[in-house]
């Protein structure tokens, strides 16, 4: 009997190559599943322990100075412009002429005015001898009583004609008296929008001016700030260039409405009385006293918007989980934020690595210098 060998199966390169790297991509599925090795690893953020900080009861302010009355001034007659007599910066009075119009137009109504004046005139000297004439006769029984009633009609007729053309003539006047600009106060040429040769209108501005007198200094200022009054009804003033020129001042206006690029309210602060050196446009530094107020400070990289809000990251030290926190805004500060509501004291508040933190994701605080756990 013939004995029987043990046969190999044939497998080629090509099929083993594929079994290995099967394998392999198992493997490493495996290592990928939730549990197997080390885990993934817990995004590190920096927190800070909550707590109320007194806030500081001066705020500081930079501003310009500004004049308190500002004039628009235009031409009362239209016409061409002759000649510009002022230019941007000068102190004007308030009977300088600061601009003619060429008075061809106004000059031709006044030389009208003068001749019907002087015709005007002349047939009252006429009705007046007339006049004269019919009374002597009245007199003497020589005329009717009608020829007499018609002299003293013909007499008033010419004698308001008369009143009219110079009515009429010194409108002439007055007009022609419009193409000379004036500003009738004394002040500093702000602008001016026009020049020689220009055809303007009646009431056209063309130049803006700072009255003489009292001065303001205009500041803008965030919202939160004037939701609480102030301490002092005062204002400390000081030049910036020159911080020993100082004034004192008091809020005369608030604007009713926020700046839409800007965000902020603008103030005026009526000066007492304004040093020669704060000129109009200086840059000033106003301070203000605030009654002390308690507030939670924290950086300004703790600040984060959420549904159109202002917002802070606040971890649970239990469950290590991070969640929003919508927040109020107290005032804002070169570094910190002043929160009046939304934290309270003892909290964990998230101040680094808000990035890329989403609602009930769990953290690790990292182990940094001065943050709190």
């Amino acid at each position: 009997m013939t004995g029987f060998s043990a046969v190999r199966p044939w497998v080629s390169p090509l099929g083993l190559t594929i079994t290995l790297v099967a394998c392999l991509a198992t493997a490493r599925a495996e290592e990928a599943k939730p549990g197997a090795g080390t885990g993934p690893e817990l995004a590190l953020v920096r927190t800070v322990v909550a707590k109320r900080t007194t806030i500081s009861s001066d705020l500081i302010f930079t501003g310009d100075i500004e004049a308190q009355s500002q004039v628009n001034v235009a031409f009362r007659a239209p016409g061409k412009i002759a000649a510009r007599l002022v230019e941007v910066g000068d102190h004007i009075r308030a009977d300088q002429v600061l601009a003619r119009l060429d008075p061809q137009e106004q000059r031709a109504n006044l030389a009208n005015a003068q001749a019907a004046l002087t015709s005007a005139e002349a047939l009252l000297t006429q009705a007046r001898v007339n006049f004269k004439r019919q009374e002597s006769l009245m007199a003497s029984g020589y005329t009717t009583r009608p020829s007499y009633d018609d002299a003293e009609q013909q007499l008033r007729t010419t004698q308001a004609a008369v009143d009219s053309a110079k009515a009429a003539l010194g409108t002439a006047q007055e007009q022609f008296s419009y193409t000379d600009l004036k500003a009738g106060v004394d002040g500093i040429v702000l602008s001016r929008s026009f020049e020689v040769g220009q055809v303007v209108q009646a009431g056209q501005t063309v130049m803006t001016m700072a009255q003489d007198g009292p001065r303001d200094a205009v500041f803008n200022i965030f919202e939160a700030v004037l939701a609480a009054p102030p301490e002092s009804e005062t204002v400390a003033i000081a030049l910036q260039a020159d911080p020993t020129v100082t004034a004192v001042g008091r809020v005369r206006e608030i604007s009713p409405s926020v700046d839409a690029a800007s965000g902020t309210v603008r103030v005026k602060v009526g000066l007492e009385s304004t040093p020669p050196a704060m000129s109009l446009g200086a840059v000033v530094i106003g301070t203000g006293k605030f009654h002390p107020r308690e507030a939670i400070v924290l950086p300004w990289s703790a600040l984060y918007r959420w549904q159109n809000g202002p917002a802070v990251w606040v971890r649970d030290p239990k469950t290590g989980t991070v969640a929003p926190r919508a927040v109020t805004l107290e005032r804002y500060a070169p570094d910190t934020i002043a929160l009046a509501s939304g934290v309270e004291p003892g909290e964990e508040v998230v101040i680094a690595g808000i990035q890329l933190l989403r609602p009930g994701q769990t953290v690790a605080v990292a182990q940094i210098l001065g943050a709190a756990r």
